[in-house]
């Protein structure tokens, strides 16, 4: 019988609110450096650093909803845990990525590729844990 608490997720939650927390501060510190306050001024590196937060805010939250559907449905705890590893390592390539670039790379395909891809086998999972099929 699964937990009314996603444990597993919710720990997967934490490292990536330490990357959430992290991108944040970064913006702050852009702004102060470029003394630009709303925006992006069209300092180069601001942008950057906004762009990787805002995908981060993209894509985390709906991808750690999947997941702990799908551990709450009763998909494998291996399956919770490959995908919430899969995750991280998508959503840490596409912030070093969008750091360094605004322009596509392949470490930021990779994230991004890497996210869609484990928003869909999330969803699989859940829907088939939720048909009976774990």
């Amino acid at each position: 019988m699964p937990t009314t608490i996603p444990l597993t997720t919710a720990f997967f939650a934490a490292i990536l609110g330490f990357l959430g927390a992290a991108l944040t501060i970064n913006v702050i510190l852009s702004r102060v450096r470029t003394g630009v306050d709303a925006g992006d001024g069209g300092v180069a590196t601001l942008a950057q650093a906004i762009r990787a937060h805002a995908n981060f805010i993209e894509q985390a939250p709906l991808a750690l909803l999947i997941l702990a559907a799908a551990e709450l449905s009763g998909v494998r705890l291996l399956v919770v845990e490959l995908l919430g590893t899969g995750l991280i390592i998508a959503r840490l390539s596409s912030a070093y990525a969008l750091n360094r670039s605004l322009g596509q790379t392949p470490l930021r395909q990779f994230g991004g590729g890497a996210s869609v891809l484990l928003l869909v086998v999330a969803s699989i999972a859940t829907l088939l844990a939720l048909g009976g099929i774990r």
